[in-house]
């Protein structure tokens, strides 16, 4: 625990004007970011009387080391840096959003030839219209179906509608009714894209022009006597009012807003949002967070706005947005609404009327979103830490493990040895911190050789890390040296492949830009293993000097723990959820480990000797094997023959035959799906008699 006053700036150090501030802990990780007004007057807030702060800034200001500042002009700027700051560092005292699913939208895309009308989820892409968000998707697919009936807009993906194209056939959609058939000409590309547009202004919520407009078509029909199409007319009538119906109307005078609502307690919120458009309830989300700073309502509202608008433009930030209470001050934040729509946005509190009825609708909806989610919570929190702290206790650990790494080695009988680290903090998978690793140092099948390896070349980056923040002033062992050449020089290349989703979210950058790899000591190291892999792992700290991370191994056969230098191992019972976090911990880096292995495997299977010929790119190479019919044919073919392939010449084809000839012959590839040899020259395949091996 630090003391503010080591790292407290000096007397007239800060200045008196508008910007943001970043608290970092001892490890350099940005921990909170916050804006002001007047920087100076902030930051002295955090530096008075412990006793007389928050408990949860008590806590922030006791975990920094350092406070930095960034110094703007105006507080609209400082909005923004804040904002951006967040999304880059991910700070875990500010206060941050769980979403409760990712929302589904109803998606037009505008951008391309043949718009196409689907349900999309994610981030929003330029040129495409969305509607929402929804709360499940069969709600979009089921208004989708009944308005395809008047607008029958493509909804085909990309493959099928190529294919219809192609044979000069519609699909079934096309057949009914449903879709206006672009594929095979039926509508031009002018014409469709106007229907999309049509469909669109419809969601918009210019629905009565349209619907009256059909009604008097359908009289006109009816006076004409046309019978069928009058009756066509009718059923579209009904199909549109019935899709509208499904989004009530809320407000009577067409208003366009968002209407945001909070629930909160002494430890968390909820945040529930309503979009409104053309004054019917077009979507609603709902948003969760810990309130881990002494933050008010109105701070809850500006990280609820930022979080909403942050990356909206235009049309998607509405005219008006009606909160239940104002961010102080107000006027930044309308501001930089404002700015995001490109034109005025009103922010304020409802007092009277139908728009204050329908926040006291919004609001009970937080209320109840934060009821479910603490009920959700609750026994996940409590088995969470149980788990963590009996975790501590049979291994006698000082503290809980509030970050456990988890090490595993998987290849297939001594082929494409490779490794993964995955690593749990609070008990939970962060998977942007995962990675994966080759085994470099030798060829072959051991286990308790690749273990140490793999923990040696994790925690020599660690103590580079540790060097070039300054944090490690001492010189190290001889043995702890990393130089240029060997395994250290491996892991900056090849040791590391790289994470899973999103390597950079919250993660703290190097000076060149990129993000630190294995910057976090973990307080729990845990091999897949036994005694011999748990000896290993130790002996790799050791050698580094590194002796305040505890080691353990899971061993498979009767899920139990070993702890180093002890002859017996520790048997939790089979109840204890202290054993089931550790299970989930092994199982989660023994997948993560066998799909890297057979990515490797495919791959390598995959490989032929044409691919290392020098100048023969991928179309000669395709013509090549056209002609001959096989790899086999081919290195038994002459270099004359070998020239009759259009596009090859002599000195291409003598390549081609001398890398042929100084190749083994591969070994037979195998289909995945039936455990069938495919042959080389064509002929039928021979069944798989045996496994050639087995993952582990």
């Amino acid at each position: 625990m630090a003391d503010p006053s080591s790292y407290r700036p000096k007397p007239g150090q800060i200045p008196d004007s508008p910007g943001v501030y970043k608290f970092r802990d001892e490890h350099g990780r940005v921990i909170y970011v916050g804006k002001a007004k007047s920087l100076r007057q902030r930051l002295a807030n955090y530096f008075q009387d412990l006793a007389g702060l928050h408990p949860r800034t008590r806590t922030m200001v006791t975990t920094a080391a350092s406070v930095e500042w960034t110094v703007v002009s105006t507080e609209v700027e400082a909005l923004q840096l804040e904002y951006s700051w967040i999304k880059e560092f991910d700070p875990r005292f500010n206060v941050k959003y769980r979403d409760d699913k990712s929302y589904p939208y109803l998606a037009v895309t505008l951008n391309e030839e043949f718009p196409r009308v689907q349900v999309m989820r994610g981030a929003k892409k330029k040129g495409v219209r969305y509607f929402g968000p929804y709360g499940h998707a069969w709600a979009i697919r089921e208004t989708v179906d009944l308005m395809l009936r008047v607008f029958p807009v493509r909804t085909c993906s990309a493959g099928v509608f190529k294919r219809s194209a192609q044979i000069g056939r519609p699909c079934l959609l096309g057949y009914i009714g449903k879709c206006s058939a672009p594929c095979v000409g039926r509508i031009s590309a002018e014409e469709h894209h106007e229907l999309a547009e049509e469909f669109c202004d419809f969601m918009a919520g210019r629905t009565g022009a349209y619907i009256r407009r059909l009604e008097r078509l359908m009289q006109d029909a009816a006076e004409e006597m046309e019978y069928e199409r009058a009756a066509r007319l009718r059923d579209d009538i009904g199909a549109l009012k019935r899709a509208m119906e499904k989004s009530a109307v809320v407000l009577a005078d067409a208003t366009d807003a968002d209407l945001i609502a909070v629930a909160e307690d002494e430890l968390e919120a909820a945040v529930q949002i309503f979009h409104v458009r053309g004054g019917r309830v077009r979507g609603q989300r709902g948003w969760v967070t810990d309130k881990v700073q002494a933050v008010t309502t109105g701070d809850l509202v500006e990280h609820a706005l930022q979080q909403l608008y942050g990356e909206e433009q235009g049309d998607a930030v509405p005219k008006e947005v009606l909160v239940p209470a104002l961010p102080e001050p107000a006027e930044p934040v309308a501001q930089w609404l404002s700015q995001r729509r490109g034109s005025q946005v009103s922010l304020r509190i409802p007092q009277r009327g139908d728009k204050k009825d329908l926040m006291a609708t919004v609001a009970r909806n937080a209320q109840q979103s934060l009821a479910l989610h603490k009920t959700k919570r609750a026994s996940d929190l409590t088995t969470r830490s149980r788990a963590l702290e009996e975790i501590a206790e049979a291994l006698g650990l000082d503290s809980v493990p509030l970050r456990i790494e988890c090490f595993d080695i998987s290849h297939l009988q001594g082929d494409d040895v490779v490794a993964s680290m995955v690593v749990f903090e609070d008990g939970l998978a962060r998977k942007s911190e995962y990675r994966r690793f080759q085994i470099k140092t030798f060829q072959g099948q051991d286990d308790v050789r690749s273990m140490h390896e793999v923990i040696g070349r994790r925690f020599k980056r660690y103590l580079q890390e540790k060097q070039k923040s300054g944090e490690w002033t001492e010189e190290p062992a001889a043995d702890a040296r990393v130089d240029d050449n060997g395994i250290a020089n491996a892991t900056v290349t090849a040791g590391a492949e790289g994470p899973e989703p999103d390597p950079t979210a919250g993660r703290p950058l190097d000076e060149d830009g990129r993000p630190k790899r294995f910057a976090y000591p973990p307080q729990l190291v845990v091999v897949d293993g036994g005694a011999p892999q748990v000896a290993a792992a130790r002996r790799a700290l050791d050698e580094l000097g590194i002796d305040d991370v505890a080691v353990c191994g899971l061993a498979k056969r009767l899920e139990e723990v070993w702890l180093p230098e002890d002859d017996d191992p520790v048997v939790l019972p089979r109840s204890s959820e202290g054993l089931y976090l550790l299970q989930r911990v092994r199982d989660e880096a023994h997948r993560f480990a066998i799909s890297y292995q057979r990515s490797k495997r495919t791959k390598r299977l995959k490989a032929s000797p044409l691919d290392a010929v020098a100048g023969l790119g991928d179309t000669r190479r395709q013509a090549l094997l056209k002609h001959f019919g096989s790899l086999k044919k081919l290195r038994a073919a002459t270099i004359d023959e070998i020239c009759e392939v259009p596009g090859v010449g002599r000195k291409t084809a003598e390549t081609v035959a001398a890398a042929l000839a100084g190749a083994a012959p591969s070994a037979p590839a195998v289909n995945t799906a039936t455990g069938e040899i495919i042959e080389d020259d064509g002929a039928p395949p021979a069944a798989l008699s045996s496994e050639r091996g087995q993952d582990r």
